[in-house]
């Protein structure tokens, strides 16, 4: 995949953040990946700030967790990681980043919205310090910020859900009712209606406002989507962090339905691999392109730094298609993202 000017060039997904500090009683959970932070002085170092979730949420962050694993078999150096907490307060999030930044880790890069405050207030503290978030835009001379259009792939999923359902009726669970999941719901719905307006969207989220444990509960992922099997969905589309994993759960149980994944392609996880066969497609936001691109910068002296949006026009976002599950789909597929590519279809970023 290559990144382009005005960076366009990878990604979908999407979900939460917070971060909580090492420091001082912290709640959050680290992990130091490689050397110590002391290191040699070579290769990067690397501050992962992650939403809640973590490593091995098999969805948002475990993609973020790609980019930095590339980059650091690629360049050398260490990996420090911090994972949020849904009880996190602004004041950990600036704690969390400041002491990545004392400890010398450079780029530090927030994996969420969450993280976009702290970071503003952080990154001017250090400015010879490198720092990334992923899915805010925070205006800073040394922020980058970098943004997807999950929108322009939710689109797709919606057009898959409207081909593949026998009851024309599905659904939609968004982890958190926020801005950002706010865009998987519109251009998801968007999908589905122009394909066939008819078809019927149950939607739900797990939680509100600061409250991100909607992106931490498969319980509740589980809870939310048996319900709409049982009003009569037979596609429903999660983009819920690992609150999503609860939902394919339940889809996996009904014969005959369909769940659609998020961020990562979650057909291919290790974890999903019971429930594979019940996954239709995944909207793949590669994050971790973006992660990378951000470390290949500092590493090479450039570092990247404005908004750099990785868009369906650049592979950014797009359907996975293992499984082979939309192959008989496929034009019509291939025809909806030549529309919204070219512009002849114009993606709602809100419901």
């Amino acid at each position: 995949m290559r990144r382009v000017a005005k960076l366009s060039a990878a990604c979908i997904a999407s979900a939460a953040l917070a971060l909580t500090a090492t420091a001082c009683g912290s709640t959050s959970s680290d992990n130091d990946s490689g050397s110590p932070a002391s290191g040699d002085g070579k290769g990067v170092k690397i501050g992962l700030a992650f939403d809640v979730g973590g490593r091995g949420d098999r969805s948002f962050n475990d993609s973020a967790a790609r980019g930095a694993d590339k980059a650091k078999k690629e360049f050398g150096g260490d990996i420090k990681e911090l994972t949020a907490k849904t009880s996190d307060t602004e004041a950990d999030r600036e704690q969390r980043l400041s002491d990545l930044a004392d400890a010398g880790y450079n780029p530090i890069i927030g994996v969420g919205y969450a993280y976009a405050a702290s970071m503003t207030k952080v990154a001017a503290k250090y400015p010879k310090t490198t720092f990334g978030i992923v899915d805010s835009v925070v205006n800073g001379k040394n922020v980058d910020s970098i943004t997807f259009t999950e929108e322009q792939g939710s689109y797709l999923a919606g057009v898959a859900a409207a081909l593949k359902t026998k009851t024309k009726h599905v659904g939609f669970i968004g982890g958190v009712d926020v801005p950002l999941i706010k865009k998987f719901e519109a251009g998801y719905v968007q999908g589905v209606k122009d394909t066939n307006p008819k078809i019927k969207v149950d939607t739900q989220y797990l939680s509100h406002g600061s409250d991100t444990s909607g992106f931490a509960s498969p319980d509740k992922g589980k809870e939310a989507a048996q319900g709409m099997l049982d009003n009569g969905a037979d596609v429903i589309y999660s983009a819920a962090g690992s609150s999503g994993n609860g939902a394919i759960e339940a889809v996996a149980g009904k014969k005959g339905a369909w769940a659609i994944g998020v961020d990562s392609d979650q057909y291919s996880i290790p974890g999903l691999a019971k429930y594979k066969n019940s996954i239709l497609t995944s909207v793949v936001k590669n994050v971790d392109v973006g992660v990378y691109d951000l470390v290949k910068s500092v590493h090479d002296g450039k570092p990247l730094t404005g908004t750099n949006t990785y868009s369906l026009a650049k592979d950014g976002v797009s359907l996975s298609t293992s499984g082979g599950f939309i192959d008989d789909i496929k034009a019509k597929l291939d025809a909806a993202q030549k529309k919204i590519v070219d512009g002849s279809i114009k993606v709602k970023t809100t419901p």
